[in-house]
């Protein structure tokens, strides 16, 4: 079995997957489209992050490939619906790094409330500026967190006890945690925000989704952080409203172009702007959360491949069986269809194959059910389960 791990993935991930039997390359970097086609031929599992591309060409050029693990929150990275229709499951990390995300944008908060990257820079450049001008304490102003899943609500919790008023906006219904406030809508949210936190994630309808109307709607002298995803703020328009003086800082970790490897060339229209924090996409990027989500990554995919277990797969039914101990398995993903169970049993009683454990899942257009017996399943059983005019893949343990 071989594994390509990308981006340098924390060690943790690489331990696990060799200790479970893979032949593990590691790469530093992301890889072009180009580069994946020309070596994913025989690989079965590939490790990336958020600069690694998957298209349905390099899909369709990796016919080895069975699972993608992102190791990152976000999978929009992945062309998932290709992914699917080869079957292939696609899996993240979609709690390990929100306390060093949360941290960071505490941190940015403070840090911007008190001035301190003018502050800062101005003892660099031997200026001794001793002034309370413009500096505030966070205690009693009202952060607002716009998307309120694992992070915005992780991050509603520290506020609330640093003495931050809390409000939050999400189209999702999410219970509020503490004494934070649901507000109906983010114009609701934005007029009373001295600070507006974004925490959505990257789906393709969030595009642009803050820009010079959201901008304006803001309080004056509100501070402005974006921690989720470039793509979804519209960067000119908030660099004119920290010229004009609307906005009073911002703090921003995302980019909708990053560089692609380590100390290649960076611009942005917000470089050089006063009260202004720009980080490489670092939210995430502690010791503790690379460790974490290598190892849970990586346990996911070794699970899959070497048991069958879809669970908290983004793309695949999702199937958790037991651990599996000596004895025998097959999964069966296929089209989500009337009778696929029965006939599928059906198989399994006219071989003489004797079912101890099942267990079915099913989503959107798949299913996927993973059958454990107690003696080694007849061949002629899975060739007719393989030739079934439903079957996606047939695989056995």
């Amino acid at each position: 079995m071989k594994a390509l791990v990308l981006e340098n993935i924390h060690p943790a991930a690489v331990e696990v997957l060799e200790g479970r039997g893979y032949e593990v390359s590691v790469r530093p970097g992301a890889m072009s489209e180009d580069e994946l086609v020309a070596t994913l031929d025989d690989v079965n599992l590939l490790g990336i992050r958020s600069n690694t591309t998957v298209t349905r060409r390099v899909l369709e050029a990796a016919p080895a490939l069975e699972t993608i693990g992102c190791f990152c929150i976000g999978t929009n990275q992945v062309d998932l619906g290709a992914a699917t229709e080869r079957g292939v499951a696609v899996f993240n990390a979609p709690y390990s790094n929100t306390r060093s995300v949360v941290e960071l944008v505490i941190g940015e908060v403070i840090a911007l409330a008190r001035r301190l990257p003018e502050k800062t820079q101005r003892m660099h450049d031997g200026v001794w500026d001793k002034s309370a001008r413009g500096s505030h304490e966070v205690r009693g102003r009202t952060i607002g967190i716009v998307g309120y899943g694992n992070i915005g609500t992780q991050l509603s919790n520290v506020a609330e006890a640093l003495g931050m008023r809390v409000v939050f906006y999400d189209k999702a219904d999410r219970p509020a945690h503490g004494n934070a406030r649901r507000m109906k809508t983010l114009g609701d949210l934005l007029e009373v925000a001295d600070v507006v936190s974004l925490h959505v994630d990257g789906r393709p309808g969030n595009a642009g989704f803050f820009g010079a109307e959201e901008f304006s709607a803001m309080k004056s002298r509100a501070l402005f952080i974006n921690a989720s995803r470039g793509m979804v703020v519209d960067y000119d328009a908030l660099r004119d409203h920290i010229l004009s003086g609307h906005i009073a800082g911002a703090a921003v970790d995302v980019f909708p172009v990053e560089p692609k490897a380590q100390g290649d060339a960076f611009d942005s229209v917000l470089r050089g702007l006063d009260n202004v924090i720009l980080t490489p996409h670092v939210g995430g990027s502690t010791q503790e959360a690379q460790e974490e989500i290598g190892w849970f990554v990586a346990e996911k995919l070794a699970r899959f491949a070497l048991e069958g277990s879809t669970a908290l797969s983004v793309n695949l039914p999702p199937v958790l069986p037991p651990v599996l101990t000596p004895g025998h398995r097959l999964g069966f993903l296929h089209q989500n269809v009337p009778g696929v169970l029965a006939d599928l049993n059906s198989v399994f009683a006219t071989a003489g194959d004797n079912v101890i454990d099942q267990h079915l899942s099913t989503r959107d257009q798949l299913g996927y059910v993973v059958t454990d017996a107690s003696a080694p399943l007849s061949n002629e059983a899975v060739e007719e389960l393989r030739r079934s005019e439903h079957c996606v893949w047939v695989r056995t343990w």
